[in-house]
């Protein structure tokens, strides 16, 4: 090839070129094409060098990207990790009464993981909570899960961790394409990631957006628990519950759980690591609860100063239910007492007691003290075991 012609073709290379990544690669190869001109012993040096920096660089999402035409890695993201991203139906079987009386149906939809090949599915608990045998407030339900391949089936609840908003189901059907579980503990602030599910609904199945890793670490409070969660500006919304959160090498890193939505905010999410819930996740499957966790057996409302000061009862929690051979029965716990310390700590809300429990796990036993009738009472509890 004559010089001229070599000129014309770079320069013709060049003007297709979109971004620096593509330029990186083409200027190695023109000089691996030069020193293969030469002809000299640094050529076969330098292309086993070469052979290894091109390895390095096919590694990375720019690389692929320049190599099929997009300069967008998001892309690949989607195609490799979306198959495995479902929508979740629960319909809900409302029985008849006086304003209902043929009965009705209530729906809910969200997202879910697939996590095995024989059809175990990831989910946040709340998605999925009536269909709970466990949970007091459990309905007639259908389960029903939707798969980007236009296939559906029915699905069996397997288990639930209200504490931590996980959830597994399961659905029989062949030939699914699971996620790839990625390590939630090198993540970086800073880094790419890629929200997978169905905001509003399955409507808008398969939606794919995408951010940064704002933070990690944040302790947000939910309800009466705490979780420990990833924030990203990757927009979440209904129906994303229980959907993927994705890093740049499409490993999910995070199960989509909560955004925060006031008028004013924008681009506050949050994730569940994925390294919290692998272990959560064995349990369900196993067991369809997490084992050896401590219950107190207790239902109970808050007394705040205000009431407290209104009713002259002590600040801490009023006992309106008592699980029946719990250990909160069994220390002799009464309905109507007010819980004021548990281990000798006190306690004034849900979360304070929710805490406490984390030190301890089923079997162990603590002090716990009781206002009943104005007059203290010290009680010895052992958890019972959560289920």
């Amino acid at each position: 090839m004559s010089d001229d012609a070599k000129n014309n073709f770079f320069k013709q290379f060049l003007t297709k070129t979109l971004d620096l990544k593509s330029a990186l690669v083409l200027i190695i190869l023109i000089s691996f094409i030069c020193s293969i001109a030469a002809g000299s012993l640094v050529s076969r040096n330098y292309g086993s060098e070469l052979k290894k920096q091109l390895q390095g660089l096919r590694n990375q999402d720019v690389f692929q990207a320049a190599l099929t035409g997009s300069s967008n890695p998001v892309t690949g993201i989607a195609k490799k990790t979306g198959p495995s991203i479902v929508g979740i139906r629960v319909t809900i079987s409302l029985p008849k009464n006086r304003f209902f009386t043929s009965g009705t149906e209530s729906q809910a939809e969200g997202s879910g993981i697939i996590i095995r090949k024989d059809g175990y599915i990831l989910t946040n608990y709340h998605v999925v909570q009536y269909a709970d045998p466990r949970n007091k407030n459990q309905q007639k339900v259908a389960l029903e899960v939707f798969l980007p391949d236009k296939r559906q089936a029915e699905a069996k609840f397997i288990g639930g961790d209200s504490l931590n908003d996980l959830a597994v189901i399961k659905i029989d059907l062949k030939n699914l394409t699971i996620a790839d579980l990625g390590d939630s503990s090198k993540l970086q602030v800073g880094e790419l990631a890629v929200a997978i599910g169905n905001p509003l609904g399955l409507e808008f199945a398969g939606s794919v957006t995408s951010g940064v890793i704002s933070a990690l670490n944040r302790v947000v409070a939910v309800e009466d628990r705490t979780l420990n969660l990833i924030q990203t500006d990757a927009a979440i919304n209904p129906g994303n519950s229980g959907g993927a959160l994705v890093n740049s090498k499409s490993q999910v890193i995070g199960i989509n759980t909560i955004k925060v939505s006031v008028p004013g905010v924008e681009g506050l999410s949050f994730a569940i690591p994925i390294n919290d819930a692998k272990p959560i996740i064995d349990q369900l499957i196993k067991y369809g609860y997490v084992k050896g966790r401590p219950l107190i057996g207790i239902s109970g409302q808050e007394i705040t100063e205000a009431v407290a000061q209104y009713y002259n009862l002590p600040m801490g929690i009023f006992i309106i239910e008592v699980t029946r051979g719990s250990g909160a029965e069994k220390a002799g716990i009464k309905k109507n007492d007010v819980l004021v310390s548990l281990a000798g700590k006190k306690v004034a809300t849900m979360q304070d007691i929710n805490n406490i429990k984390k030190g301890y796990k089923a079997g162990d036993t603590v002090n716990a003290v009781v206002v009943r009738e104005k007059q203290k009472k010290s009680l010895k509890l052992t958890f019972s075991e959560e289920r």
